[in-house]
């Protein structure tokens, strides 16, 4: 993680990092000012903070309550060397808890990261840079890239080399990317979260059954995403973007709806309109590009080329967006590798959307043909012994995919996690079954997984794909472990060998989607100088619901973004039409401002936990509609999931909004006690918002150059590093 630190005033500093600020000083008797905890008083409080982390953690597993579990820590230091210290943490444990917590509450503190890394002992580098920003590479742990070379399958380059390549595409655009985590809990499966220090919204998770082959993948899905601006999804790319040469790629078209907002004829082909216009709802205005909101321009379209005959047809990127999410994209170090990437994943998110609606029982795979793979059964071995029954099954349905499946279960709270691995090679598309299985997961991260259910209604609900799709955790049905399986165990085995394995490999994927009758399109993006591509397979590799772009689309934003960003500055008139248009919309009141208008704002602010009900209660405060206000004000409070000090606010606006209200009460009979309760700047705070004297409390001003949002401006920044390289690299063509 980076930290930057600025010199504030006398001994005063400033740490940043992600989206907080830790301020440090020194006593008084240091010459500082005594403001805030010195340096080494946050390092003390880090270890007992872990500490009391893990006990949260382990306690919060078995529903033990810790109101009344107490922990300190003191540091004892060596009269003859300050610098060697032992640090005591006791506990105070209630008189209830059994002997078996107690002693797994003392053992969860020695997991403390804090402690295991001061036990480590960490290396110091200390050296002197041109530019902190640049040297992009420095967090990248460097003994990974090392003289050796690693072969895999898959991989048309070595592991060092493809690692040594990314790092370097990654150093040229200014992305200066740090690990931070790794895992591997169980032998022979690795992962790892990488991210852009500046601006960690950017980030991805590799996994392998090396350090090396999980780095590898973790920054060619970085790549991949970078390629297809998958990180910028949804968001608000800023007014200059917005209307520069071009928004998404240099190739790309702009077609104007007809007039009555129909569909231009310069998009889509006829094959597709079937898919997503079946019963001519859709209009072109559902299209506009969420990202610019530029709807003068028309609608933002891309070029993909259709494999069946090699024609471009351009899609909407907003269709793209709205559909898609990551399905079907993947850099390599060749084309044709990054194809296998991209159809494998195809392939097992269609194949796993069908097995778990269809409420399909897979056949096992038997042990003698999974003893040909001893590190897989290794990384199964250490699951099990850690508790966890593992089922391995084959995913490919006869044979007809290459598709794998590890499912473990949790006794301990009974729930269950299916996943899904796809590669020509049955071997690998296991690993990669196991590997995603325990991507970023710790031990107790398992005991989070949804139980199964016999309800086909359940597992069919389209958001329980969508569950599966972004991490695995939607619901399986019981049907699925059924001993009785509805297709026989089949040795498959769709790859090639030689020099042209990959596109062998692509072909006959591309070949099995031609023999189901499906069209593929494909878009190959070379511009930051990786090869990368995204292909699209209408009415089979789509993650959200067509209907979505006619009822559920993201560029609804367009209706609300500016003047939820101008609040402050509305007129009564604005208002009243913004809260209007806020009731009428078909999105859950509970759904938050960030991603109704697709606006990053740090978490640790009110914009950054406001919903639209929350927005609409303040609406109707600032119009002085109080009886509005008030039935609001009590469905805040009813399902409130906001910060404590948030919720205090709405009590004390409720009490006091309950005597406006009633004719029979007045607010001078009840001030004084109601300021005793909630203090006289929480009660200012709702005086002054009812009188209009307070407007929006809360919610700091901004506009639409998005001033004062640092988050989704260090977002902005990241993506003008893809917007200069691709410009550039038309202008050197």
């Amino acid at each position: 993680m980076e930290i930057k630190v600025n010199y504030l005033d006398n001994l005063r500093q400033e740490a940043k990092f992600d989206d907080f600020s830790v301020i440090a000083d020194q006593p008084i008797r240091y010459k500082g000012d005594g403001s805030a905890p010195g340096p080494f008083d946050y390092f003390l409080a880090s270890s007992a903070l872990c500490a009391a982390y893990f006990v949260k953690v382990y306690c919060l597993a078995r529903n033990i309550p810790t109101d009344n579990i107490r922990l300190s820590q003191n540091n004892i230091v060596d009269p003859e060397n300050r610098y060697k210290q032992i640090f005591k943490i006791q506990v105070e444990l209630p008189a209830d808890i059994s002997e078996k917590d107690r002693q797994g509450i003392l053992r969860s503190i020695d997991r403390c990261t804090v402690k295991k890394v001061i036990q480590t002992g960490p290396e110091f580098v200390i050296e002197e840079v041109e530019s902190i920003d640049a040297d992009a590479q420095a967090l990248l742990m460097p003994n990974l890239a090392s003289e050796n070379t690693t072969f895999i399958a898959g991989k048309d380059l070595p592991l060092e080399e493809t690692i040594a390549n990314m790092s370097g595409i990654l150093a040229g655009l200014g992305m200066k990317i740090e690990i931070s985590s790794w895992r591997n809990i169980v032998p022979n499966v690795w992962s790892l979260h990488i991210r852009d220090a500046q601006s960690p919204m950017c980030f991805t998770n590799g996994k392998g059954s090396t350090k090396e082959s999980a780095l590898a993948s973790a920054l060619g899905e970085f790549i991949e995403r970078l390629n297809c601006n998958f990180f910028y999804n949804d968001q608000f790319w800023g007014e200059e973007i917005a209307n520069a040469e071009f928004v998404h790629y240099p190739d790309e078209k702009w077609f104007q709806p007809g007039p009555n907002g129909e569909l231009p004829k310069e998009i889509l082909d006829e094959y597709t309109l079937a898919i997503y216009n079946p019963d001519d709802e859709l209009l072109g205005t559902h299209l506009y590009d969420t990202n610019s909101g530029n709807t003068a321009r028309g609608i933002c379209s891309l070029p993909f080329v259709r494999q069946s005959d090699g024609e471009v047809v351009y899609f909407p990127s907003n269709l793209i967006e709205n559909l898609y999410l990551s399905n079907g994209m993947s850099a390599g170090n060749t084309l044709a590798e990054a194809q296998v990437q991209c159809l494998s994943e195809i392939f097992e998110r269609a194949v796993k959307r069908e097995i778990l609606e269809g409420e399909i029982a897979l056949p096992d795979v038997p042990a003698e043909v999974l003893a040909k793979y001893p590190r897989i059964v290794e990384g199964i071995k250490g699951l099990e012994e850690q508790g966890f029954p593992v089922l391995v099954k084959d995913a490919s349905l006869g044979g007809q995919y290459p598709v794998m499946c590890v499912t473990l279960m949790n006794p301990r709270t009974g729930g269950v996690f299916a996943s899904f691995g796809a590669h020509p090679k049955l071997e690998v598309a296991l690993e990669r079954s196991l590997t995603e299985l325990l991507q970023g997961r710790s031990f107790e991260g398992l005991n989070d997984l949804p139980k199964p259910t016999f309800s086909s209604n359940a597992v069919t609900e389209p958001n329980n794909f969508v569950e599966h799709f972004i991490d695995s955790s939607g619901v399986v049905s019981w049907r699925f472990f059924s001993a009785k399986s509805d297709y026989d165990f089949v040795e498959w085995d769709f790859s090639s060998q030689g020099e042209h394995a990959n596109a062998d490999e692509a072909a006959q994927m591309f070949n099995i989607l031609e023999e189901m009758g499906k069209e593929a399109y494909m878009a190959v993006y070379q511009h930051l100088g990786a090869t990368a591509c995204r292909i699209l397979v209408p009415d089979y590799s789509e993650v959200y619901l067509v209907e979505d772009l006619i009822w559920d689309n993201t560029n609804k934003a367009l209706l609300f973004r500016e003047d939820i960003l101008n609040l402050h500055r509305l007129d009564e008139e604005q208002l009243e039409a913004l809260a209007e248009r806020l009731e009428e919309v078909e999105v859950d009141d509970y759904t938050d401002i960030t991603t109704l208008i697709g606006v990053e704002f740090d978490d640790n602010t009110v914009w950054g936990q406001l919903t639209i009900l929350e927005l609409k209660l303040l609406i109707y405060i600032a119009l002085q509609e109080f009886e509005e206000a008030k039935e609001l004000v009590e469905q805040f409070l009813q399902y409130n999931t906001n910060t404590v000090e948030r919720g205090l606010f709405y009590q004390c606006l409720n009490v006091v909004l309950e005597v406006e209200l009633d004719d029979e009460l007045d607010l001078n009979d009840y001030e004084a006690n109601f300021r005793r309760m909630f203090g006289d700047e929480r009660m200012d705070a709702v005086i002054g918002s009812m009188d209009g004297s307070i407007r929006f409390y809360g919610l700091t001003e901004t506009n639409m150059q998005l001033e004062g949002l640092d988050r989704h401006l260090r977002l902005i920044e990241s993506y003008k590093k893809l917007h200069a390289a691709r410009a550039k690299a038309v202008a050197v063509k």
